[in-house]
């Protein structure tokens, strides 16, 4: 699914395709956040400068990311 696909699904009158689409971002967005996260960490960022970034506390991040 592409983006142009992706936005005409999240504007379709039918509930289905709408929330199929809200998931497909979901799942995106999981996975753009872990490759930052990654390279973040590659880089030497902290916990709490990654943490920041996202607007979340480095706790919950490093719980998230940090095994």
């Amino acid at each position: 699914m592409d983006a142009g696909d992706l936005s005409t699904q999240l504007t379709s009158p039918d509930p289905a395709v709408g929330l199929r689409a809200v998931g497909a971002l979901h799942r995106l967005a999981e996975q753009v956040e872990a490759s930052s996260v990654a390279r973040a960490r590659e880089q030497g960022w902290s916990w709490e400068q990654i943490g920041d970034a996202l607007g979340v506390s480095r706790q919950s991040v490093h719980a998230k990311y940090g095994k």
